[in-house]
């Protein structure tokens, strides 16, 4: 088996043990290139090349050669497939963020697979950057909190932020206690625009000097809230208080 391959199912999980009933601690994205510490069954152990992320995941049939030239912009990109000429939508997703390579195009598809097309406006370059990062943030809005996601399908307080950085192909930790050793601390201590918050276990991002958004385990969703409300309610219903305070453009 070689070492290096590249995800190509539209999401999976990985888990913290070769066993879908232990913890899921991240997921993987179509199109990341992954490397393959070692089999165990029907397991691979592996380390996500982008963060460096260690984990479990099924083994299957992955694609070792891959070029993605665009990637994923829209929250959620329906794939399609085609039939005497018309584009049907089958049951399958691509994520935001996701790197695809092209096999073929007609006016408004990409085809990235054998018969799997995704629409063209639902792309962009892979170079492309957009660090507008509320809006980017605010795609997420309402999507359900889940432990290890990364997707809208569910996802957690730190991927939130990583997932940012990662469309703009910049690298940043994918846990939270990671996070906070990498980010520099403000000098600063009024809040502003793009201010990064963390606490033990837990992050999120200013909007503006007010308003504050993240992945929030005890309302069960991304949502916007009160900047000052939420420092206090953290620090009254978990008992924790503010470890440290960056920007998203010191990055």
């Amino acid at each position: 088996m070689k070492n290096n391959f590249y995800f190509n199912k539209s999401l999976a999980n990985i888990h913290s043990k070769p066993s879908s009933k232990s913890e899921v601690i991240s997921q993987i994205l179509y199109g990341e290139k992954f490397l393959v510490i070692k089999k165990i069954k029907n397991w691979i152990k592996i380390k996500a090349l982008y963060d460096n992320y260690i984990g479990f995941i099924k083994l299957d049939k992955f694609q070792d050669k891959f070029s993605p030239k665009y990637k994923i912009f829209k929250i959620k990109s329906h794939v399609y497939k085609k039939s005497k000429n018309k584009f049907l939508k089958t049951g399958k997703y691509l994520f935001f963020s996701s790197g695809i390579s092209i096999l073929n195009e007609s006016e408004n598809y990409f085809e990235f697979e054998k018969n799997q097309w995704i629409k063209k406006k639902d792309t962009k370059q892979i170079n492309f950057k957009d660090e507008n990062f509320i809006k980017i943030f605010k795609q997420f809005l309402n999507t359900k909190y889940l432990w290890g996601g990364k997707s809208r399908d569910g996802i957690d307080c730190s991927a939130l932020l990583q997932i940012y950085f990662k469309f703009n192909n910049k690298f940043f930790p994918r846990d939270t206690k990671d996070q906070i050793r990498y980010c520099r601390k403000n000098n600063r201590d009024e809040l502003r625009k793009g201010d990064i918050i963390f606490w033990k276990g837990h992050v999120g991002i200013c909007i503006n000097n007010k308003n504050f958004i993240h992945a929030y385990g005890p309302r069960k969703k991304v949502l916007i809230m009160p900047t000052q409300k939420t420092i206090k309610l953290i620090e009254k219903t978990a008992k924790l208080e503010i470890k440290k305070v960056s920007n998203v453009y010191s990055y």
